[in-house]
């Protein structure tokens, strides 16, 4: 995965080889499967570059269909569904050596007034600077090194607040799974809300199916444990800087039949700004 926050802004940069279809890089990476962040990042992107700036995405549905490979570029074909008077929906198909991978629907709307209100945001939760780094919390729970964690994932700082395992800081009498963490890129971005969205986007697939493992005492990247995200879908409330301090409040209200399903919620500056769920394999081995 992107080692440094230049090298993910550059996975964001898209190519285009025609209206509509774009080619999207792969990171400098020893792992050999496609980060699921990374593809629905890629996608948000290539659909709304289809559509007028005045119509950000306010939510976006995916399948991932067969796990992506990282030794070729992913093709994205983004179809126009159609254009209203103030919504434009997208539909875009990720390939990848010949087959489909990927699929994501995107709705956009043109910016207007309405009626508000939010949930707030959960009290209580330690400063970031009072949290440890999530490789060290990774690295006392599977034993891998935190090295790992921070070779890889250089690009985002994130810091974990806990979770509902016994003696875990949140109580698991209402939410036997439930986890929260601070998440932001490891330095300034821009001002493009585009940017910031994708890069949201990536990092909103990076802890959400973990939260469903929580009761059962295994991690994600266990060999004892097969894990995939099967599906995503986000809804963006309102803007919210990557570049800036988020809570990522996640719990998972099922897991059953080998599959965990999470929902989350990125707070910035204590308002609601996206919402998240996804269901994902959470397969024991033998």
């Amino acid at each position: 995965m992107p080692q440094s926050l230049d090298e993910l802004v550059s996975l964001m940069e898209l190519e285009e080889l025609e209206i509509g279809l774009y080619r999207g890089r792969q990171p400098d990476t020893t792992l050999q499967r496609a980060f699921g962040g990374q593809v629905l990042a890629q996608a948000l992107l290539a659909a709304t570059r289809t559509v007028p700036e005045d119509r950000p995405p306010h939510s976006l549905h995916a399948y991932f269909i067969l796990p992506g490979s990282t030794d070729a570029p992913i093709l994205y074909d983004v179809q126009t569904i159609r254009d209203g008077g103030s919504f434009s929906f997208r539909r875009v198909e990720a390939r990848q050596h010949g087959k489909v991978i990927f699929y994501l629907t995107a709705s956009c709307q043109r910016v207007e007034e309405g009626f508000d209100h939010a949930d707030v945001a959960p009290a209580d939760v330690p400063e970031p600077q009072d949290c440890p780094p999530l490789g060290e919390v990774l690295q006392q729970l599977s034993g891998r090194p935190s090295q790992v964690w921070e070779r890889e994932w250089g690009a985002l700082e994130v810091r974990y607040a806990g979770d509902s395992r016994p003696g875990g800081r949140l109580d698991p009498a209402r939410h036997p799974a439930r986890a929260q963490a601070w998440v932001r890129t490891a330095g300034a971005l821009g001002d493009d809300p585009g940017l910031h969205r994708a890069i949201l986007a990536y990092a909103s697939d990076l802890t959400l199916l973990g939260v469903s493992t929580v009761p059962h005492g295994v991690v994600i990247g266990e060999r004892r444990l097969q894990a995939a995200s099967i599906d995503h879908a986000m809804w963006f409330h309102r803007p919210v800087r990557a570049d800036e301090w988020i809570l990522y409040d996640q719990v998972s209200p099922s897991a059953s039949g080998g599959r965990g399903l999470s929902s989350g919620r990125l707070f910035s500056g204590g308002v609601l700004g996206v919402s998240v769920a996804q269901e994902g394999l959470i397969r024991p081995r033998d």
